[in-house]
């Protein structure tokens, strides 16, 4: 797992609208993300 101030791992994946994204196609901007560790999971 990456620390405060490390880059983060290259990873793809689907947007609401089902296009892949890549964290390298957000290179030189601003990227927040934002999960929910137990969302749609019992507990």
């Amino acid at each position: 797992m990456a620390g405060v101030g490390e880059t983060a791992p290259g990873f793809s994946l689907s947007n609401q609208d089902g296009a892949q994204v890549s964290l390298s196609d957000q290179a030189g901007k601003y990227v927040l993300i934002w999960w929910y560790p137990k969302a749609d999971t019992p507990g």
